[in-house]
């Protein structure tokens, strides 16, 4: 368990969710855990909810805190960080996961020789099986990557890039889950379609994505050598396959993070 106290700035979906999964992997206790909100009903409902303290100033959250993670939208950030550019100093490490906003912008913002770490994360570390980019700033240490890599560890895995690919990490494992959500609604009605019980449909369809990502990233083996272990000639599958080839969900599924790449990049240059 940590000993440096981490402080939200937002409360929105994405920080309730990674504070959760930092609260659930039990990497930091709720007293060395606070949020702000400018939203009182937001603030009531997510102390109630995570057991922890939500501040309706940013500068008293610095004040109190070691970590200090931007989780707020981009243009928010761009609001809120010239205020806290004054108490923010060298003890402090700022991670941001905010989309589109560079290192560059966010060392400009605050007073020189800040530590800061750019991260993007994605909404399933709220249930331990997270996937996030990690650029470090100018400024940053080795000490402060490795206490962001330990932190992002806790609840799901972590790879460090250069700042350059950021855009990619947010378009593919950022936007992802979304994607994903979608191929596993669309199984879970073909199955309704089928004759299933929505429950059981949606259950299977669920566990079935789960199965097969696991596969890829335990086993070492390629997503089409996997595909291949199911696709008997003359089988179910291979007629399934033919479907979404001739769908293009393939080229689909490619210009999708290709879009949300081009997104973060456009919300960078805002």
């Amino acid at each position: 368990m940590l000993e440096h106290t981490i402080g939200f700035v937002g409360a929105g979906m994405m920080g309730e969710a990674f504070a959760r999964g930092l609260l659930d992997a039990k990497l930091v206790s709720p007293d060395h855990l606070l949020m702000t909100d400018a939203d009182p009903q937001r603030r009531a409902a997510v102390a109630d909810q995570l057991g922890i303290t939500v501040l309706e100033s940013n500068t008293d959250l610095v004040a109190r805190c070691q970590v200090v993670i931007l989780a707020v939208k981009p243009d928010v950030v761009r609001d809120v960080l010239p205020g806290l550019a004054d108490v923010i100093g060298e003890e402090h490490l700022v991670v941001s996961i905010a989309a589109g906003v560079t290192l560059d912008e966010l060392e400009g913002l605050l007073a020189e020789g800040a530590h800061i770490v750019r991260v993007m994360p994605n909404t399933p570390c709220l249930v331990g099986e997270g996937a996030a980019g990690v650029a470090l700033g100018q400024h940053a240490t080795q000490a402060d990557g490795d206490l962001v890599g330990k932190i992002l560890s806790s609840v799901g895995i972590c790879v460090f890039v250069p700042e350059k690919l950021m855009d990619a990490v947010t378009g593919l494992s950022g936007s992802g889950p979304a994607f994903v959500a979608l191929v596993i609604e669309a199984m879970a009605d073909a199955g309704v379609l089928c004759g299933l019980p929505r429950p059981v449909a949606l259950k299977l369809a669920a566990q079935t994505v789960l199965g097969a990502g696991k596969l890829v990233r335990d086993t070492g083996k390629s997503p089409a050598d996997l595909k291949d272990m199911v696709t008997s000639p003359g089988g179910t599958t291979i007629e399934g396959v033919k479907v979404l080839e001739e769908g293009g969900l393939r080229a689909t599924l490619i210009r999708a993070v290709e879009a949300a790449t081009a997104k973060s990049k456009k919300l960078g240059r805002s």
